[in-house]
Protein backbone atom coordinates (compact mmCIF):
# COMPACT_ATOMS: atom_id res chain seq x y z
CA UNK A 1 0.00 0.00 0.00
CA UNK A 2 1.34 3.44 -0.95
CA UNK A 3 1.50 5.55 2.23
CA UNK A 4 1.69 8.79 0.18
CA UNK A 5 4.81 9.91 2.02
CA UNK A 6 7.16 10.36 -0.93
CA UNK A 7 9.10 13.61 -0.75
CA UNK A 8 8.30 14.32 2.89
CA UNK A 9 10.89 14.67 5.63
CA UNK A 10 11.10 12.84 8.94
CA UNK A 11 13.25 13.24 12.04
CA UNK A 12 13.75 10.04 14.04
CA UNK A 13 15.46 10.12 17.42
CA UNK A 14 17.18 6.98 18.62
CA UNK A 15 17.44 6.25 14.91
CA UNK A 16 20.71 4.34 14.77
CA UNK A 17 19.42 0.90 15.80
CA UNK A 18 16.48 -1.14 17.04
CA UNK A 19 12.96 0.21 16.62
CA UNK A 20 14.19 3.65 15.55
CA UNK A 21 16.35 2.32 12.73
CA UNK A 22 13.54 0.10 11.48
CA UNK A 23 11.11 3.04 11.50
CA UNK A 24 13.62 5.18 9.60
CA UNK A 25 14.24 2.42 7.06
CA UNK A 26 10.53 1.94 6.40
CA UNK A 27 9.98 5.69 6.06
CA UNK A 28 12.86 5.76 3.56
CA UNK A 29 11.22 2.93 1.62
CA UNK A 30 8.18 5.19 1.32
CA UNK A 31 10.33 8.00 -0.07
CA UNK A 32 10.86 10.10 3.06
CA UNK A 33 14.06 12.09 3.47
CA UNK A 34 15.54 11.56 6.92
CA UNK A 35 17.24 13.20 9.86
CA UNK A 36 18.60 10.61 12.27
CA UNK A 37 19.56 11.44 15.85
CA UNK A 38 21.51 9.30 18.33
CA UNK A 39 24.52 9.61 20.60
CA UNK A 40 27.02 7.68 18.49
CA UNK A 41 28.28 9.24 15.25
CA UNK A 42 29.71 5.90 14.13
CA UNK A 43 26.42 4.07 14.59
CA UNK A 44 24.51 6.86 12.85
CA UNK A 45 26.91 6.80 9.91
CA UNK A 46 26.49 3.04 9.60
CA UNK A 47 22.70 3.36 9.80
CA UNK A 48 22.67 6.05 7.11
CA UNK A 49 24.78 3.86 4.84
CA UNK A 50 22.43 0.91 5.30
CA UNK A 51 19.42 3.05 4.47
CA UNK A 52 21.21 4.54 1.46
CA UNK A 53 21.67 1.07 0.04
CA UNK A 54 17.91 0.46 -0.05
CA UNK A 55 16.36 3.85 -0.82
CA UNK A 56 17.23 6.93 -2.90
CA UNK A 57 16.57 9.49 -0.18
CA UNK A 58 18.63 12.09 1.67
CA UNK A 59 19.82 10.99 5.11
CA UNK A 60 21.41 13.50 7.49
CA UNK A 61 22.84 12.46 10.83
CA UNK A 62 22.92 14.46 14.06
CA UNK A 63 25.01 12.90 16.84
CA UNK A 64 23.88 14.33 20.17
CA UNK A 65 22.64 13.41 23.64
CA UNK A 66 19.01 14.51 23.87
CA UNK A 67 19.10 14.39 27.67
CA UNK A 68 21.16 17.59 27.52
CA UNK A 69 19.38 20.93 27.51
CA UNK A 70 19.53 22.87 24.27
CA UNK A 71 19.71 19.87 21.94
CA UNK A 72 16.10 20.13 20.79
CA UNK A 73 16.56 23.80 19.93
CA UNK A 74 19.71 22.95 17.97
CA UNK A 75 17.88 20.26 16.02
CA UNK A 76 15.02 22.61 15.24
CA UNK A 77 17.54 25.00 13.71
CA UNK A 78 19.41 22.28 11.81
CA UNK A 79 16.41 20.31 10.53
CA UNK A 80 13.89 23.05 9.84
CA UNK A 81 10.28 22.25 9.09
CA UNK A 82 10.17 18.45 9.12
CA UNK A 83 6.85 16.83 8.25
CA UNK A 84 7.16 13.93 10.72
CA UNK A 85 8.79 13.79 14.14
CA UNK A 86 9.31 10.37 15.71
CA UNK A 87 10.41 10.58 19.34
CA UNK A 88 12.05 7.26 20.12
CA UNK A 89 15.24 7.95 22.12
CA UNK A 90 15.00 6.75 25.69
CA UNK A 91 15.81 3.97 28.07
CA UNK A 92 14.42 3.40 31.55
CA UNK A 93 16.04 1.03 34.04
CA UNK A 94 14.36 -1.97 35.59
CA UNK A 95 14.19 -2.14 39.37
CA UNK A 96 12.12 -1.28 42.41
CA UNK A 97 11.97 2.11 44.09
CA UNK A 98 14.64 0.93 46.53
CA UNK A 99 16.94 -0.29 43.76
CA UNK A 100 16.96 2.78 41.51
CA UNK A 101 19.05 5.65 42.86
CA UNK A 102 18.53 9.36 42.31
CA UNK A 103 20.99 9.59 39.43
CA UNK A 104 19.32 6.83 37.41
CA UNK A 105 15.82 8.26 38.05
CA UNK A 106 16.89 11.68 36.79
CA UNK A 107 18.82 10.29 33.82
CA UNK A 108 15.74 8.32 32.71
CA UNK A 109 13.45 11.34 32.97
CA UNK A 110 15.95 13.74 31.37
CA UNK A 111 16.31 11.58 28.26
CA UNK A 112 12.85 10.18 27.73
CA UNK A 113 10.29 12.41 29.43
CA UNK A 114 11.95 15.81 29.17
CA UNK A 115 13.65 14.79 25.91
CA UNK A 116 10.28 14.09 24.26
CA UNK A 117 8.68 17.19 25.76
CA UNK A 118 11.55 19.43 24.60
CA UNK A 119 11.35 18.03 21.07
CA UNK A 120 7.61 18.66 20.96
CA UNK A 121 8.04 22.16 22.40
CA UNK A 122 10.34 23.10 19.54
CA UNK A 123 8.78 21.25 16.61
CA UNK A 124 5.05 21.48 17.39
CA UNK A 125 4.96 25.32 17.04
CA UNK A 126 6.58 25.01 13.60
CA UNK A 127 3.99 22.46 12.53
CA UNK A 128 1.21 24.56 14.03
CA UNK A 129 2.37 27.65 12.12
CA UNK A 130 2.19 25.87 8.76
CA UNK A 131 -0.88 23.82 9.82
CA UNK A 132 0.55 20.42 9.00
CA UNK A 133 2.71 17.76 10.60
CA UNK A 134 2.69 14.55 12.61
CA UNK A 135 4.39 13.67 15.89
CA UNK A 136 4.65 10.02 16.91
CA UNK A 137 5.86 9.30 20.43
CA UNK A 138 7.23 5.78 21.03
CA UNK A 139 6.36 5.02 24.64
CA UNK A 140 5.94 1.56 26.21
CA UNK A 141 3.23 -0.60 27.73
CA UNK A 142 4.88 -0.18 31.15
CA UNK A 143 2.72 2.94 31.46
CA UNK A 144 -0.41 0.79 31.17
CA UNK A 145 0.61 -2.47 32.81
CA UNK A 146 2.36 -0.96 35.81
CA UNK A 147 4.91 -3.07 37.66
CA UNK A 148 6.70 -2.19 40.90
CA UNK A 149 9.72 -4.02 39.49
CA UNK A 150 9.78 -1.57 36.56
CA UNK A 151 8.65 1.50 38.42
CA UNK A 152 10.73 4.00 36.44
CA UNK A 153 9.24 2.68 33.20
CA UNK A 154 5.74 2.95 34.66
CA UNK A 155 6.31 6.56 35.72
CA UNK A 156 8.05 7.70 32.51
CA UNK A 157 5.61 6.08 30.10
CA UNK A 158 2.45 7.01 32.00
CA UNK A 159 3.63 10.63 32.07
CA UNK A 160 4.23 10.66 28.32
CA UNK A 161 0.91 8.94 27.63
CA UNK A 162 -0.86 11.82 29.37
CA UNK A 163 1.31 14.38 27.60
CA UNK A 164 0.62 12.82 24.19
CA UNK A 165 -3.13 12.69 24.76
CA UNK A 166 -3.23 16.28 26.03
CA UNK A 167 -1.24 17.70 23.10
CA UNK A 168 -2.90 15.51 20.48
CA UNK A 169 -6.37 16.19 21.83
CA UNK A 170 -6.29 19.78 20.62
CA UNK A 171 -3.64 19.65 17.89
CA UNK A 172 -6.26 18.93 15.19
CA UNK A 173 -7.37 22.55 15.58
CA UNK A 174 -4.08 23.48 13.94
CA UNK A 175 -3.87 20.72 11.34
CA UNK A 176 -1.33 18.72 13.36
CA UNK A 177 -1.61 15.15 14.66
CA UNK A 178 0.09 13.78 17.79
CA UNK A 179 -0.11 10.07 18.58
CA UNK A 180 1.68 7.52 20.73
CA UNK A 181 2.69 3.89 20.31
CA UNK A 182 3.07 1.56 23.30
CA UNK A 183 5.19 -1.45 22.39
CA UNK A 184 5.41 -4.43 24.71
CA UNK A 185 8.49 -6.67 24.57
CA UNK A 186 10.26 -6.20 21.23
CA UNK A 187 13.06 -8.41 19.93
CA UNK A 188 15.66 -5.68 19.60
CA UNK A 189 19.38 -6.37 19.91
CA UNK A 190 19.19 -5.05 23.45
CA UNK A 191 16.36 -7.36 24.53
CA UNK A 192 17.89 -10.39 22.84
CA UNK A 193 21.19 -9.63 24.56
CA UNK A 194 19.50 -9.49 27.95
CA UNK A 195 17.61 -12.71 27.24
CA UNK A 196 20.82 -14.44 26.17
CA UNK A 197 22.45 -13.50 29.46
CA UNK A 198 19.41 -14.72 31.38
CA UNK A 199 19.37 -17.96 29.38
CA UNK A 200 23.01 -18.52 30.28
CA UNK A 201 22.18 -18.08 33.96
CA UNK A 202 18.90 -20.01 34.07
CA UNK A 203 19.33 -22.60 31.30
CA UNK A 204 23.09 -22.85 30.97
CA UNK A 205 22.97 -22.02 27.27
CA UNK A 206 22.70 -18.56 25.70
CA UNK A 207 21.36 -20.07 22.47
CA UNK A 208 18.19 -21.10 24.33
CA UNK A 209 17.20 -17.46 24.87
CA UNK A 210 14.02 -17.78 22.76
CA UNK A 211 12.62 -20.25 25.30
CA UNK A 212 12.40 -17.41 27.81
CA UNK A 213 9.84 -15.70 25.58
CA UNK A 214 7.41 -18.63 25.63
CA UNK A 215 5.39 -16.85 28.31
CA UNK A 216 4.88 -13.82 26.04
CA UNK A 217 1.69 -13.54 23.97
CA UNK A 218 1.97 -15.76 20.89
CA UNK A 219 5.05 -17.28 22.52
CA UNK A 220 7.42 -14.52 21.40
CA UNK A 221 8.32 -10.87 21.55
CA UNK A 222 7.15 -8.49 18.82
CA UNK A 223 9.45 -7.83 15.89
CA UNK A 224 10.78 -4.34 15.19
CA UNK A 225 8.99 -4.51 11.82
CA UNK A 226 5.62 -4.98 13.54
CA UNK A 227 6.16 -1.79 15.54
CA UNK A 228 7.63 0.22 12.67
CA UNK A 229 4.82 -0.70 10.26
CA UNK A 230 2.27 0.79 12.63
CA UNK A 231 4.34 3.94 13.11
CA UNK A 232 4.60 4.49 9.36
CA UNK A 233 0.84 4.03 8.99
CA UNK A 234 0.14 6.51 11.81
CA UNK A 235 2.55 9.02 10.28
CA UNK A 236 0.82 8.82 6.90
CA UNK A 237 -2.33 10.41 5.51
CA UNK A 238 -3.89 6.96 5.68
CA UNK A 239 -4.38 7.79 9.39
CA UNK A 240 -5.34 11.41 8.86
CA UNK A 241 -8.17 11.26 11.44
CA UNK A 242 -6.01 9.80 14.21
CA UNK A 243 -4.71 12.08 16.97
CA UNK A 244 -4.60 12.27 20.75
CA UNK A 245 -4.58 8.51 21.14
CA UNK A 246 -2.20 5.69 22.06
CA UNK A 247 -1.88 2.51 19.99
CA UNK A 248 -0.71 -0.42 22.12
CA UNK A 249 1.17 -3.26 20.42
CA UNK A 250 1.86 -5.81 23.13
CA UNK A 251 -0.12 -8.91 22.17
CA UNK A 252 -2.80 -7.97 24.68
CA UNK A 253 -0.50 -7.93 27.72
CA UNK A 254 -1.86 -4.65 29.08
CA UNK A 255 -5.37 -6.11 29.21
CA UNK A 256 -4.48 -9.56 30.47
CA UNK A 257 -5.38 -10.32 34.06
CA UNK A 258 -2.38 -12.55 34.56
CA UNK A 259 0.62 -13.73 32.56
CA UNK A 260 0.62 -17.05 34.43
Amino acid sequence: MDMRLRGRSALVTGGSKGIGLCIASMLADEGCHLHLVARSRAELTEAAARIGERAAVRVQVHPMDLSQRGCAATLAQQCGDVDILVNNAGSTPRGTIEEIDDERWRAAFDLKVFGYIDMCRHFFPRMKARRSGVIVNILGNGGERVDAGYIAGAACNASLMAFTRALGGSSADFGVRVVGVNPGPVATERLVGLMRKEATTKLGDAERWAELGEGFPFGRAATVEEIASTVVLLASDRSSYTTGTIVTIDGGMANRGSLI
